[in-house]
């Protein structure tokens, strides 16, 4: 369930009662509260209720149609539980599962953040390219699997997803921005790193250039890489959309990007162009995956989506 807290402006106009007769109108809704005058900034009043996450997208979309974000405020909150008959009855009201439910507003709203190219971003980014610079170099998989866990780009690519399904050219831009500028300044401060570990002789190029077992296939990328990315780009949509975050930590240390980019630093830094270059496609073979198959699994989703809401309308209709 959802719990939406609305304030709606004083009149004139008086979107009050236009708001309470959407939400009465919505199926899947309960625990409706109106508070007259009970907003000060901004003024106006207070209305709240509880809906289905099934049935969230559509009243969200007509809050909006209404204008209630512009002039007002929209607030939607996750309930963890709910022990209300009411609930389970407007839960079972809904049309479809919960679960399968993309809350498109909310989509955008965390990619929005997730894309955003900040020092934060840039910084975490920036050191998991320089753990996996180690764990490359020492042939070390758990460092390169706590890169993987570190490196915050799937934010971006899942903004980018969202953008090209959305049509959204802002957030593909902002995403798009957020992934190039964060890979390049991961991948030059890592250059500088590896300069600076190989003059304490903390890094060889001996140790790079051996065969290195446990991560020689940052840069020998095959059409696994490709398969693996884009099995992890369904699945890291998917926890979006379903907000089970949890399945994101496993999609994180299943694609190489990370690790790839820190191997073509160091790599480039021992002047390797070959493993440089293997690195470099491999990162690319990653990013498109994730991408592809982000874009498909929102597409679906979409779609599937659209053909249970219209099967439950002509099922409701007498």
């Amino acid at each position: 369930m959802l719990h939406l807290r609305l304030i709606t402006p004083p009149p004139p106009p008086d979107r009050t009662d236009a708001v309470v007769d959407l939400i009465e109108g919505t199926v899947g809704t309960t625990h409706l509260a109106v508070l007259p005058g009970a907003a000060r900034n901004p003024s106006g009043d207070v209305v709240m209720c509880d809906v289905a996450r099934e049935a969230g997208d559509e009243l969200i979309g007509g809050l909006r149609g209404l204008g209630i974000d512009e002039s007002g405020s929209i607030a939607v909150e996750t309930i963890d539980l709910s022990l209300s008959r009411r609930a389970e009855e407007a839960a079972d009201d809904a049309p479809g599962e919960g679960a399968d439910a993309v809350l498109w507003e909310q989509l955008a709203d965390a990619t929005h953040e997730e894309s955003t190219l900040s020092v934060t971003y840039v910084a975490f980014i920036t050191l998991a390219t320089m753990i996996a610079a180690c764990g490359v170099v020492l042939d070390n998989a758990i460092l390169i699997v706590g890169a993987m866990a570190v490196g915050p780009e799937f934010g971006p690519l899942a903004g980018f997803c969202t953008a090209l399904v959305r049509r959204a050219p802002r957030l593909a831009l902002r995403s798009l921005i957020a992934l190039l500028v964060g890979f390049a300044a991961a991948m030059v401060v890592t250059v500088g790193f590896s300069y600076f570990m190989d003059a304490m002789g903390l890094f060889t190029h001996d140790a790079l250039k051996s065969e290195r077992p446990n991560t020689n296939f940052i840069y020998r990328p095959d059409w696994f890489s490709f398969v693996v990315a884009v099995l992890a780009g369904a699945a890291g949509t998917l926890s979006l959309t379903s907000a089970k975050s949890g399945a994101l930590v496993g999609v994180a240390i299943s694609v190489t990007t990370v690790p790839a980019a820190a191997n073509a630093a160091v790599a480039f830094s021992y002047d390797e162009y070959k493993q440089a270059w293997g690195s470099t496609e491999q990162l690319l073979l990653n990013l498109l995956g994730i991408i592809l198959a982000g874009t498909l699994t929102l597409l679906a989703q979409k779609f599937f989506w659209a053909v249970q809401r219209e099967r439950t309308a002509k099922t409701s209709r007498p």
